[in-house]
């Protein structure tokens, strides 16, 4: 919970009722003020931002150019940030006034006034950050239309409307849960049956049952993301694999999946086949770049020339989730055709990233593979039913 540190896309969504930030995105994909109230390029190395009058956060604090100041310096230099390469190009950040601030970049960078559209962008108060210190995310005090009153781990996350809102009478909500629901056919039941105001997304095989529902509204949009697959090559010694070593190998992993059939078969054609962070709509979509199609030959080929004993292994992570279990299922399928044995270990999607982002780890589904392979891990997982129940270093876990 504290924008510095979060790296999901549905954290972004909590955030958004939370955190507001110095630019937005329209629907159009235009960059509109929000705590800013304009910008202009002194040079191509100076940004110049002004700010919005009368804004506090949550506890009461100012937030104005020394709040500024304070975030963007957190988001580039706190421990384990996950917005330092996102405004890395930036050398300083100066109070010209209360209501004024110059960013000096090392080099001119075109995106730096986009990045600051989404979490590096979000102001903190300064007053609670360095009094919670790492434990701020725990009750994050920003400048958004609502203000945190509690989270439980695996269950809800509540705020309430902030009547001290720079644009409160705009915001017609007095409060909001957020409830994680992994499971679609459980998410759309809660919502048929009233439990639910709404759900942020549905699984592509209920869309028709939707649409016969008179008393369900379905709005759809091709989104500013991706679903891919990372590949560890240089993060612990779970990097030491024949996919982390040979790049001949991604690639023919790569060619073996047939993005058309996964998406007819998933996701009932409703998906947009590319190669890009970015949907078709945007002006920044390169036609001439599109993603490959399935070349099961030139796969086989490269397994050759790479001398790969056969079948290759790899372990992919998958979220639990039957959308997420179904995709493993037939990328797995693809690629044992072209010479793969693809292992999947579904775990709840906060925890595979924070195994992906500790590298060197195995994810055991069940306890008696504990003993063979403690001897491969550095630090063991232990699933149950898709929650972590225990981890660390071997010997402490066993």
């Amino acid at each position: 919970m504290d924008p510095t540190l979060a790296r999901t896309f549905v954290g972004r969504i909590v955030f958004a009722s939370l955190c507001d930030k110095l630019f937005d995105i329209d629907a159009r994909l235009n960059i509109i003020p929000q705590l800013a109230t304009g910008y202009e390029w002194a040079d191509p190395k100076t940004l110049v931002i002004k700010l919005r009058a009368g804004v506090t956060f949550h506890d009461g604090e100012k937030m104005d150019a020394e709040a500024v100041k304070y975030s963007l310096e957190r988001h580039l230099s706190m421990q384990g940030s996950f917005r330092r390469s996102e405004i890395n190009s930036m050398e300083s950040v100066e109070v010209v006034d209360p209501l004024t601030v110059r960013v000096v970049l090392k080099e001119p960078f075109a995106p730096f006034v986009a990045q600051l559209t989404d979490r590096a962008g979000m102001i903190v108060s300064p007053k609670a950050a360095q009094a919670a210190g790492a434990n701020f995310g725990n009750r994050p005090i920003c400048a958004g239309p609502f203000r945190f009153v509690e989270r439980i781990a695996q269950d809800r996350i509540v705020v309430e409307k902030f009547d001290g809102y720079w644009d409160a009478a705009n915001i017609h909500l007095a409060r909001i849960t957020f409830q994680p629901i992994p499971d679609g056919t459980v998410r759309l039941a809660n919502l048929q049956a009233g439990a639910l105001d709404m759900i942020e997304r549905v699984d592509s095989n209920d869309v028709t049952a939707i649409r016969r529902n008179g008393a369900l509204k379905l709005t759809t949009v091709a989104s500013l993301g991706y679903t891919g697959i990372t590949i560890n090559v240089g993060n612990g010694p779970q990097a030491n694999t024949p996919l982390g070593r040979d790049a001949r190998l991604r690639e023919a992993f790569d060619l073996a999946i047939d993005r058309e059939a996964l998406n007819q078969v998933v996701n009932n054609g409703l998906f947009t086949i590319t190669a890009q962070a970015v949907p078709p709509a945007s002006p920044f979509y390169v036609q001439s770049i599109a993603a490959p199609a399935r070349n099961l030959e030139r796969a086989k080929a490269l397994l050759r020339e790479a001398g790969a004993a056969l079948p290759v292994p790899v372990t992919m992570t998958i979220p639990n989730s039957p959308i997420n279990r179904q995709t493993g299922e037939v990328i797995q399928a693809m690629a044992r055709e072209a010479g793969f044995d693809v292992k999947l270990s579904a775990m709840e999607f906060a925890s595979s990233l924070q195994a992906a982002a500790r590298g060197g780890l195995c994810v055991l589904a069940v306890l008696h593979d504990l003993n063979l392979a403690a001897a491969a891990c550095d630090r063991l997982v232990v699933m149950s039913r898709g929650r972590v129940v225990a981890e660390g270093a071997p010997a402490r876990v066993l």
